[in-house]
Formats: C-alpha cells, structure tokens, sequence
C-alpha cells in the first residue's frame, strides 16, 4: 500500500532553480489537489521546462503581460493558461523572480481520488473500454481536467493547502528519458522534456 506524507510538501527553495533543473526532479513526485475534503493525487510522470530568456517557444519570450505575468515572480506558484479556446494548461514557476521560467506538467499517474478524477474528466463515475484508463491523465489538459484546475488557479502559491506538490523518491537517472518538446513550433531542438520511463501514463513515447 502506498503511503504518502501530507505533511512532506516540497519547500520553495526546490522551485527557486532554473526550470531545467526542477523538471527531471518533479518526476515522481506527486501533484495534490484538495477540494473540500476530498484529495486527488497523482504521481508527476512527464513534463517539459520552459525559459524564457532563451527560449522562443516560452509565453515570456516576448517579455511581461497580463498573461504570463505569474512566471515572472519567484519559482513555487502554479501558472495556468487556457489553450485553444477550450483547454487548461498548469505549470510549475520556477526560478528567482523576474526569470521567466516554469516547467509544464503534462502527464500524471492517478493515484488517489481516481473515481472523482474519472467523474471530472467524463461526467460519470466508471471509465467504459473506450475511454481508456491511460487516457484519464496522459496530457497536460487532461491532467487539468481531472483535477479541476481552472484559471481561477492561477498563481497559486504551493506551500498552500489548495494546490500543492509532496516529496517522494528521486526517479533513478536511468528511468529519465530525455527528449525534445512536443506540441511547439518554435524552439523545437531544446532537450527540455522528461518522463519516465515504460511508464503507462507518458502522453507520447
């Protein structure tokens, strides 16, 4: 059985490194969410760093807006967009502030709350063989969906009762594989995404 620590949250000082740095070690670690009195937890599984200094593909390339205003404060806040007029997107702010810098969450592995992450994601409460278990949290909107993670979420500040990370294992280095970004079009060469290995709920092998 699966134990797992509320009380073991991650401290600021882990997000204040550059997004390159946080995103292998945000792999295996679990995202909370809380509503009311219910917990949903899933094992971080995939996820893609972005920087905006350096990096076309980064909301903060062309600088400060209302927008991406969140990525230029210090790293331990979530920053949520909404895409294509119909999906949210959460992200880990990371670095000193004024770097511009977050890591994308874009795969999780269910592990608690999975009947309300379900009823999120589907309106019911039982996946039919169509729907597809994988499919429940195996993209960065999906992961959203489950949880109930909204816009209203924006810049909340992770050392919160709300939205939080806990620690867990380090992932072996031999279970990180390494590749470039996927879903972009700019900047497309940087080795900025990370999963873990053979694991069911990556989004793309």
């Amino acid at each position: 059985m699966l134990h797992i620590d509320f009380n073991n949250k991650l401290p600021q000082k882990f997000y204040l490194r550059h997004s390159t740095e946080v995103a292998p070690d945000l792999l295996g670690k679990f995202l909370v969410r809380r509503i009311g009195k219910i917990f949903l937890v899933g094992k971080i599984v995939e996820v893609e760093a972005y920087d905006g200094s350096i990096d076309q593909a980064a909301h903060t390339f062309i600088g400060k807006t209302k927008r991406n205003e969140v990525m230029f404060l210090p790293g331990g806040l979530l920053y949520v967009y909404f895409t294509y007029g119909m999906h949210y997107c959460c992200n880990i702010v990371t670095g000193e502030k004024d770097r511009g810098q977050a890591v994308l969450i874009r795969a999780i592995e269910p592990i608690l709350g999975i009947d309300t992450m379900i009823k999120n994601r589907f309106g019911k409460r039982e996946l039919s063989l169509k729907d597809g278990f994988e499919n429940l949290t195996n993209g960065p909107a999906k992961v959203c969906s489950a949880l109930k993670i909204t816009k209203k979420d924006n810049g909340t500040n992770l050392m919160g009762n709300d939205i939080f990370l806990l620690n867990n294992n380090k992932t072996p280095v031999n279970k990180i594989v390494i590749t470039t970004r996927i879903g972009i079009k700019k900047s497309v060469d940087l080795p900025w995404r990370f999963y873990i290995k053979d694991n069911l709920f990556v989004s793309k092998k």
